[in-house]
C-alpha cells in the first residue's frame, strides 16, 4: 500500500490517496478538486471510496465534486459500528475508530495489516486538534487518546495537517499523551 499526500486549500489540508493495486481511496478531499483529479488521472487510479475523518470545511470542500466525478461510497461517522468491526472494500481492509474530541463526528481509519492510521485533526505531530470549536470536547479528546494508546507503538499516523508521526513518538513527545 502506498500513501500519496496532496496538500489542498489555504489551510494546506492533507488529502490522501491510499493506493493499492491501482485502486485508491480518497481521504478528506478538502479543496482544489482539480488538483485531486489531476493526481488520480496521472497515476491512472480507480477510485473505490471516499473517507471523511470529520466534517469541517477544510476536509470536505471538494467532497461534492468527488462524489459527482467518481460516484463511489462515502465513509464517515454514519458508517461507524464499533471499533473492532473490520470493513473490507476490494483489496482494502480497515477499521473505523471513533476518536471524538476535536469534533463529535471524528473517525480514525486504521489499516491493521499496514499499521497505518488516518486521523484527521485528532492528532498532529506532537500535538492534538483544537477542542474549543463547535462540538469539540477536551474530556472526549482525552478518552480518545487513551483508546488510541493501546495500538502498536510503531503505528504510522497521518494527520489532517502537517507531517506524519508514529504512536511511539506521540507517547514520548506529546504532552497530551504523557498526562494520561
Amino acid at each position: 500500500m502506498r500513501v500519496k499526500i496532496i496538500k489542498v486549500g489555504y489551510l494546506e489540508t492533507n488529502c490522501y490517496l491510499i493506493i493499492k493495486n491501482n485502486q485508491c481511496i480518497i481521504v478528506d478531499p478538502g479543496n482544489e478538486f482539480d488538483k485531486i483529479e489531476d493526481t488520480i488521472d496521472k497515476l491512472n487510479l480507480d477510485v473505490k471510496a471516499i473517507f471523511i475523518t470529520h466534517h469541517h470545511f477544510d476536509h470536505i470542500g471538494a467532497l461534492d465534486e468527488c462524489i459527482n466525478k467518481y460516484n463511489v461510497k462515502v465513509y464517515d461517522y454514519n458508517d461507524y459500528i464499533r471499533d473492532d468491526k473490520l470493513f473490507t472494500l476490494d483489496d482494502f481492509k480497515f477499521y473505523m475508530i471513533k476518536t471524538i474530541g476535536h469534533k463529535d463526528d471524528l473517525i480514525t481509519y486504521y489499516f491493521k495489516d499496514e499499521n497505518i492510521m488516518f486521523v484527521g485533526d485528532f492528532i498532529f505531530k506532537n500535538d492534538i486538534g483544537r477542542c474549543d470549536l463547535d462540538s469539540g470536547n477536551f474530556n472526549d479528546m482525552l478518552k480518545s487518546i487513551e483508546k488510541i494508546k493501546k495500538y502498536p507503538l510503531n503505528t504510522k499516523i497521518y494527520p489532517g495537517h502537517g507531517g506524519y508521526t508514529t504512536l511511539e513518538n506521540e507517547i514520548e513527545n506529546n504532552k497530551y499523551f504523557k498526562n494520561i
